[in-house]
């Protein structure tokens, strides 16, 4: 071979070298207004261009049915469908009329704002929604999160009316926010709510609604506006205590607690029989005030629901306080209570849409519902979300579509128009029962105790939503909770894993020696991977300073932390497979440790960075510095810095 032929051929670049100027070399990444803008038109045209028509009136009709899938599923409706519907929409309103009275006494409204609650909204979202199951409606905790913070601005004892009004404008701002989420795709807000701090507020929030309907359980009447546990009950025994009360409405209340309780349990364990438990409540009520009316036990002591205003919905537009001097609070209130309604909801939609094989659109559902509550706050209406138990129902029932959600809002309409002077004798202490036995669901100790088991710092956010509505108030157990989970994201944060990698015997890959300790660490080499998706200001030292410890010193902890002596470091090499991006701290580190090592004699070597990292590696000239040692593998780092053949 001649000398002309070697020349050529040393200069021949080999597989590892053409891998690392694949990665030096690749293009450019969008930058932040590129990003901002291809997200707005996702947002904006994301549905008008799946048509390869471009015909205006055929991205009308595109647009139309994004907004309404009503448009598309309506086509395929039969009238087998429609049957199941209609049984179980009848189903569902025998649940949902006197759990919506309940519900309306919780909020402390008067019992007809809980039925109209169940008119506007569910039409709405049968309209726009994409979930076939959920059950639209008020519920127990967006109920008692409404009351406990309003009544801090407003007695609903000492002025009823602007208490409603105030109601009614938390109500229009929870939308405008729920609206807002869904148009600008800020659905990962929801989010900050975890699944173990749910579980915990949950869990708070049925105990504290159980103690507040001791009030229409017992009959009694007390003056405390607080929600915690101790303040709730000490009201409770001082009235009972200090003030006469009727026997018989604890005897009524348990009596058909125990019967709707009894009904639950039958229903969960014969599948067959789940309609028992649905139309226990109308069952109660019926026979609830009969027994009342009948003897007139009210004038007995037994206290009763009185006058519900008959009639579809007045429009509410006037009574929105926009400019109240508590305005701030109110935008406070709705925000709050707009992601506590949304996390409920979706959370139920994706869980049904999971069972019968569909897919879920969070930023749909968010929209949809924020509209429904924006109508809800024009006529009459507090916030409505989904309800799991009346969705479980409504499932239960055979529900096809959203019409079972029409079919009940009829049912509820001809309530409004002909059966709400019948309920005048109906039992305070039964809404009281119906509402306490809806709790249980709320309660997942199961679940509580699989987080245990599965993350102690998940579990420390649960208990901290737990006792922090139980004995504070909700809005504490939320922020104690949200801040706990804050503090678990910056604890790992910053001080992230880091794993010493070695190559497992028999292949290519290169794993974690404590967790693989088959794994053979390269004679001479250090590699090490952040299990962090940042390296920045909060990580970048404590990340510097435990490499250089191990390369430096040679020493590291084993997994049972016992300091291991290594032999002498020639290469770092830092993997940055789980990087995202970096920031100039942690760019300014990377330099500080490149430095720290070369007065050692010790190379630094990269492999495998994402495209937003190796483009600010190459613009910082961080790249030039480490002599361009930036490759696809380690094991071509090796190769390429340390002619090691990788035979191990």
């Amino acid at each position: 071979m001649s000398e002309r032929e070697l020349a050529q051929l040393s200069q021949t670049p080999t597989e590892g070298e053409r891998a690392s100027q694949w990665v030096l070399n690749a293009p450019e990444p969008p930058g932040l207004w590129r990003e901002l803008v291809n997200s707005t038109k996702e947002i904006v045209l994301s549905n008008a261009n799946k048509s390869n028509e471009h015909s205006k009136s055929k991205r009308v009709v595109s647009v139309l049915e994004s907004v309404f899938p009503i448009l598309v599923w309506s086509r395929k409706y039969t009238a087998n469908k429609f049957r199941k519907d209609l049984m179980a929409g009848l189903t569902l309103a025998s649940l949902c009329i006197p759990q919506s009275i309940g519900y309306a006494t919780l909020a402390k409204l008067a019992p007809q704002h809980g039925l109209y609650t169940n008119v506007v909204p569910p039409i709405i979202y049968a309209f726009m929604g994409s979930s076939r199951e959920i059950a639209i409606g008020p519920v127990a905790v967006v109920s008692l999160l409404i009351s406990s913070m309003v009544q801090k601005l407003q007695d609903p004892e000492a002025d009823p009316i602007a208490y409603r009004n105030l109601v009614f404008t938390v109500t229009l701002y929870a939308g405008i926010f729920q609206a807002a989420f869904g148009l600008l795709r800020l659905g990962f807000l929801v989010d900050f709510l975890s699944h173990a701090v749910i579980v915990g507020f949950m869990a708070g929030a049925a105990i504290i609604i159980g103690l507040q309907q001791l009030k229409g359980l017992l009959g009694i009447t007390y003056s405390t506006n607080k929600t915690d546990i101790v303040s709730v009950l000490a009201a409770v025994f001082k009235s009972l205590f200090h003030n006469p009360w009727s026997p018989y409405n604890f005897v009524l209340g348990c009596s058909f607690l125990c019967f709707l309780l009894l009904m639950r349990i039958v229903g969960r364990r014969n599948k067959k029989l789940f309609w028992l438990p649905a139309i226990a409540p109308l069952v109660s009520v019926v026979l609830s005030t009969l027994i009342v009316y009948l003897p007139r036990a009210d004038k007995h002591g037994v206290t009763i629901v009185k006058h519900i205003k008959s009639g579809l919905n007045p429009i509410s537009i006037h009574q929105l306080q926009i400019n109240d001097p508590h305005a701030t609070e109110l935008v406070k209130i709705g925000a709050i209570v707009a992601v506590v309604a949304l996390t409920e909801a979706i959370a139920v939609g994706r869980s049904f849409a999971t069972i019968k094989g569909y897919h879920l659109d969070g930023n749909k559902e968010m929209l949809s519902m924020g509209v429904m509550n924006i109508a809800g706050s024009l006529s009459s209406c507090y916030v409505a979300t989904g309800s799991f138990s009346r969705t479980a129902v409504n499932f239960s029932a055979g529900c096809e579509t959203v019409v079972s959600n029409i079919v009940m809002v009829i049912t509820v309409i001809i309530s409004l128009e002909a059966l709400t002077r019948l309920l005048y004798f109906t039992p305070i202490a039964i809404l009281a029962s119906i509402i306490i036995s809806a709790l249980p669901g709320l309660i997942d100790v199961h679940e509580a105790y699989n987080i245990y088991k599965v993350d102690k710092l998940d579990f420390l956010a649960l208990t901290g939503a737990f006792f922090g509505v139980l004995f504070g108030s909700v809005e504490i157990g939320l922020l104690v909770a949200v801040a706990m989970s804050f503090a678990k994201i910056i604890i790992s944060s910053i001080q992230p894993g880091i794993e010493t990698l070695g190559k497992v015997p028999g292949t290519d890959m290169f794993c974690d020696v404590n967790q693989y300790p088959m794994a053979v660490m390269l004679p001479g080499v250090l590699s090490v991977r952040i299990k962090s998706p940042l390296l920045c200001f909060a990580n970048a030292t404590f990340i510097r300073e435990r490499i250089s410890k191990w390369a430096i010193e040679k020493e590291e902890m084993d997994a049972k932390g016992i300091v291991t002596t290594k032999g002498t470091i020639q290469l770092v090499i830092l993997d940055m497979s789980n990087l995202t991006n970096i920031d100039t701290t942690g760019l300014a580190t990377l330099e500080e440790l490149y430095e720290q090592l070369l007065s050692q004699g010790i190379m630094l070597a990269i492999t495998n960075p994402k495209w937003q990292v190796v483009h600010k590696l190459k613009v910082s000239n961080l790249v030039k510095k480490i002599e361009g040692r930036v490759f696809l593998t380690i094991g071509e780092a090796a190769d390429a810095c340390l002619g090691h053949r990788m035979h191990v």
